[in-house]
């Protein structure tokens, strides 16, 4: 049976820098609201944060998203019965009043260090980014390397805060009031679908360079060490018994990269033909076992939960997982084509002009573009767009032939239309436990 897994969100398995694979990954996944933090971004005191937790679960409502203390954010979803809990939050109300202001830890993502304020007396500001699944690691060493920047040239310290999921699920949740400053998301229509709701303003893919795509990336193929099915090419995938692991299309950005570069494959080898390429796509779907929400909780399937014999993956996903997890467990299998994944950024201009933060999120986006910006990127395995910084990581990326979205596709409004919508073809094609 297939479960079509929409929900299970994971954290960053690779902040445990152990090799060992089930001290790695984060063996533990749990179901989150509509928002995925690192562990570490709720601030404030432990009391505070049990005291607001408390009183959020009196009104038992389904899902609750509390700013607490000075921005930190908490998922949650329970259901507790009123009565239990009455009494609790009366004591901590008192514990909470006694304690006064306890100011707790700062534990986002990323801060300038130094006085506060900055050298120049300039106000901290915070940002947040809400970004897609796999940039966990890119992000926590950007955001570094920007704070640095920022307040070296402008004596102000920037914090940056992070939120990851799956790109579709994330542009909802900055549709549905989740306060981005910034979105850097898998493709640009889960962009799209945040301009059409009035938070981004129009023409935001011309606004930086290479249609607002710092850095590009593709699909390949992450199999177990000695590739024991053969897997060589995408027609391999739909072959006997093999299990293909991939998120599913309508909650990831990247699981619509795999679905597009294995349609764009069976089109090149079918003349054209589109229901030819139907008829594959849906076949490799027959192949999938589960669909996780997300390219960071497929990754975990695949390689904590040992399910599947290929994962589809980003390039850097897959690069990644062999460093961390080492060459002697898994191996990289390049297809023959895949597609150029162009995943882009933008300001969210409605919420950037309330918080005041537009000149701080604009810095932030085009540094992605420096030369620090685009080594970073690189160091994360991302293909970097900066000539300078190409020819030095050239070596690092296999060459392969890669057609684009607007070569196969067109437009993704079309392409999200067509194939992904609700009675699109993914929908015709994908009938979980089939």
């Amino acid at each position: 049976m297939r479960d079509r897994n929409l929900n299970r969100i994971t954290f960053s398995p690779y902040r445990r820098r152990n090799t060992a694979a089930h001290h790695f990954w984060m063996k533990h996944t749990r179901p989150l609201g509509r928002h995925d933090f690192y562990e570490g971004e709720v601030r404030g005191g432990f009391l505070r944060f049990l005291f607001f937790s408390v009183r959020s679960m009196l009104f038992s409502l389904p899902e609750v998203i509390l700013q607490i203390h000075s921005g930190g954010v908490l998922a949650m979803k329970k259901r507790i019965h009123k009565g239990i809990l009455v009494g609790l939050a009366l004591v901590l109300t008192g514990v909470l009043a006694a304690c006064g202001s306890d100011n707790g830890g700062t534990n986002a993502t990323a801060t300038s260090g130094g006085t506060e304020g900055g050298k120049e007396g300039a106000k901290a500001i915070e940002l947040l980014n809400v970004s897609y699944d796999p940039t966990r690691e890119l992000y926590e060493q950007y955001n570094k390397a920007f704070a640095a920047y920022w307040l070296k040239e402008k004596g102000q310290e920037v914090t940056v805060k992070q939120s990851h999921g799956g790109s579709g699920k994330q542009s909802r949740s900055v549709i549905d009031g989740l306060d981005a400053d910034v979105v850097t998301l898998a493709l640009g229509y889960d962009i799209d679908a945040i301009e059409d709701k009035g938070l981004i303003n129009a023409g935001w893919q011309d606004k930086y360079e290479h249609n607002s795509s710092p850095y590009t990336s593709t699909i390949v193929f992450l199999v177990r060490k000695g590739n024991p099915k053969g897997i060589k090419d995408w027609d391999d995938l739909i072959k006997g018994d093999t299990q293909v692991i991939t998120p599913n299309p309508k909650t990831s950005g990247g699981a619509r990269w795999n679905y597009l570069a294995a349609w764009g494959y069976a089109l090149k080898h079918n003349n054209n033909d589109e229901e030819k390429a139907k008829a594959f796509v849906a076949e490799l779907f027959k192949h999938a076992p589960v669909l996780d929400s997300g390219a960071r909780g497929a990754t975990t399937t695949f390689v904590e939960r040992g399910i599947g014999d290929v994962l589809l993956a980003w390039e850097n996903e897959a690069f990644l997982s062999v460093k961390e997890l080492g060459p002697d467990k898994f191996d990289i299998v390049v297809p023959s084509v895949s597609i150029l994944a162009e995943p882009p950024v933008a300001i969210v201009d409605k919420n950037a002009d309330k918080k005041g933060s537009r000149e701080v999120a604009d810095a932030y986006l085009k540094y992605l573009y420096s030369e620090e910006g685009q080594t970073i990127a690189a160091e994360n395995y991302y293909r970097p767009t900066l000539d300078s910084v190409k020819e030095k990581f050239k070596d690092q990326f296999p060459q392969l032939e890669l057609f684009t979205l607007d070569d196969v596709f067109g437009t993704w409004r079309d392409t999200q239309a067509k194939h992904f919508n609700d009675g699109g073809i993914f929908d015709q094609i994908y009938v979980p436990g089939s």
